[in-house]
């Protein structure tokens, strides 16, 4: 067998070797081409995939002499002049970071949008009108300083925005990525209504990727270590949000996590090109260093269990989030081919990441004609990667307009410039196969007045059925709670959708169960919800465990 290269672009190749069915990746870096074996990948596109992430990681952890230099002469290094233009947002208008195009991200499983430099970051900031009552400030959930970092970053300070934004939000590089920013602060901006608004989102991943940059650290000096600690399970972004506080408050926090690396859906769920892997390791390293310890891989209940757990702690936050999929109700969900969009996505990212779980199956849709059903941002993800993917077409179906789509708009504008084909107002009946799906059948749907919600209801227009072929289906209407089996043995009471129960009456601490040394929050008390909204409900369930644990010395 022949040696077969293929070159991706200028200084990126494919190649094998002979006798060997695997694949390497050749990259030319710093003047010089450094080799990089892909065993087990045999497949070409998987490769490429391998490749671009390879050269990601390559270009995010080195940074050559020349690059410095360029940087310098560029604007990141340079003496910094704080702008003094009160009528900025007129004579400088809305500008997003770069973004890759669509034919070069449809490859690879990296992050789609560039980042700002010193000075654009503070054009863009001194955008701000620092309103007297900050809409965006109201609209965030977890209510940041939004007009005082963005003046921060325009007079140059970006150490003192960062302790700004940790003030609020244990997360701020991660809101700045996957935040709806269009539906939360910049959708209320005061220069959303004709000039474009602030670009909030971009720039909080600014300040904290520039910070990281720069070796800021959290100022713990003033802390002492008190002899309370705290059990967390669950390592998602409720979690580590209320390990973040109460260590900040000298309570030592001992997080655990079935799956081998924290961040839960985070890292899990979330594909790679909106949020790539390494900004939660980082993070990871970040509260290690703060004093949290992880404990990762041990799923409670099978691995330790909770009764050792209650009893070696002197207060217990659960936030495990939602792990279990909606179903459409409808004829065909259990035929071949048909996929759960949590199942699909966890597969992929565990995929990508290089952790192997045989009982976690990769779901590879290259190929095939793809129906994704629902319109919220787990089907934008799963529209997305089945494209990285290679799939022969992918098509998503919702039942209502592109208007009342849940999901962020600016994922929806990605999917359709990757070539995802969206067909509205048309609701799912059946799927329909022999030995696997086949196809999918649907009934058109009008939409009826808005309801005491706002919400309008899909109502279906009679004799509209149409059918869409498939070779394979993704389920992605969202997720339901998933109780545990071990809450009834300690009186932790559930709501009537299985969702926890808490503040039961006006005795008890904001976020506290009905066991009184236990306390919940982000997706299993809400529901499927927001990154943002598990951060805030972690934070805040941390601030009444340490009012608990004052109470109980």
């Amino acid at each position: 067998m022949k040696n077969k290269q293929y070159r991706i672009e200028k200084g990126l190749l494919l190649f094998t070797q002979p006798r060997s069915p695997y694949f390497y990746g050749k990259i030319r870096f710093n003047k010089k081409y450094i080799t990089k074996s892909f065993a087990p990948i045999t497949d070409k596109q998987e490769a490429i995939y391998a490749l671009y992430n390879w050269k990601s990681q390559l270009m995010s952890q080195t940074t050559s002499v020349s690059e410095k230099k360029i940087q310098n002469l560029r604007s990141d290094y340079v003496e910094f002049k704080e702008i003094k233009n009160d009528f900025q947002f007129l004579d400088v208008g809305r500008f997003d970071p770069d973004k890759l195009t669509p034919d070069n991200r449809k490859i690879h499983f990296v992050e789609i949008y560039g980042d700002y430099n010193e000075i654009e970051a503070a054009n863009q900031a001194h955008r701000c009108l620092d309103c007297g009552n900050p809409y965006c400030e109201w609209k965030c959930p977890v209510h940041n300083y939004i007009p005082n970092w963005l003046k921060l970053v325009n007079e140059g300070n970006i150490l003192e925005a960062v302790e700004l934004c940790h003030q609020t939000n244990s997360l701020p590089e991660v809101c700045g990525r996957v935040c709806p920013q269009d539906r939360l602060c910049e959708g209320a901006c005061t220069l959303n209504d004709g000039f474009g608004a602030v670009t909030i989102g971009s720039i909080e991943k600014y300040i904290t990727d520039k910070a990281f940059e720069m070796g800021w650290k959290p100022n713990l000096k003033s802390r002492e270590w008190t002899d309370k600690k705290v059990a967390i399970i669950g390592a998602g972004p409720a979690g580590l949000s209320c390990a973040d506080v109460l260590t900040r408050a000298g309570i030592h926090s001992h997080v655990f996590d079935k799956h081998e690396e924290i961040g839960g859906l985070l890292t899990f769920g979330i594909p790679e090109f909106k949020l790539e892997k390494k900004v939660v390791k980082r993070r990871r390293k970040i509260l290690e260093g703060m004093g949290v310890k992880f404990n990762l891989g041990k799923e409670i209940g099978r691995d330790i269990s909770f009764e050792k757990i209650y009893n070696d702690y002197d207060a217990i936050f659960l936030g495990m989030g939602t792990y279990t999929s909606l179903e459409g109700g409808f004829q065909g969900e259990d035929l071949p081919n048909v996929f759960k969009a949590i199942d699909y996505l966890i597969g992929s990212n565990k995929k990508l990441l290089g952790i192997n779980n045989p009982e976690e199956k990769y779901i590879n849709l290259k190929g095939k004609d793809v129906v994704v059903l629902g319109g919220g941002d787990t089907a934008m993800d799963c529209n997305r990667t089945a494209i990285r993917q290679g799939a022969k077409s992918v098509t998503c179906i919702y039942r209502r307009d592109e208007k009342n789509m849940p999901g962020s708009r600016k994922e929806v504008i990605n999917a359709k410039e990757e070539g995802v084909k969206f067909i509205f107002n048309t609701q799912p009946v059946d799927l329909l196969g022999n030995e696997k799906v086949e196809a999918v059948k649907t009934i058109q749907t009008r939409l009826t007045d808005p309801d005491h919600n706002d919400r309008q209801i899909p109502v279906p227009v009679p004799n509209s059925e149409k059918f869409y072929n498939a070779d394979a289906v993704v389920i992605a209407f969202g997720f339901r709670a998933s109780p545990a089996p071990w809450f009834d043995n300690f009186q932790i009471t559930l709501k009537g959708n299985g969702l926890i129960k808490t503040n039961i009456d006006e005795e008890n601490y904001e976020f506290q169960t009905s066991n009184e040394k236990i306390f919940s929050g982000g997706d299993m008390v809400r529901g499927s919800d927001l990154v943002v909204t598990a951060v805030w409900e972690g934070r805040e369930a941390a601030k009444n465990i340490i009012g608990f644990l004052n109470v109980h010395k």
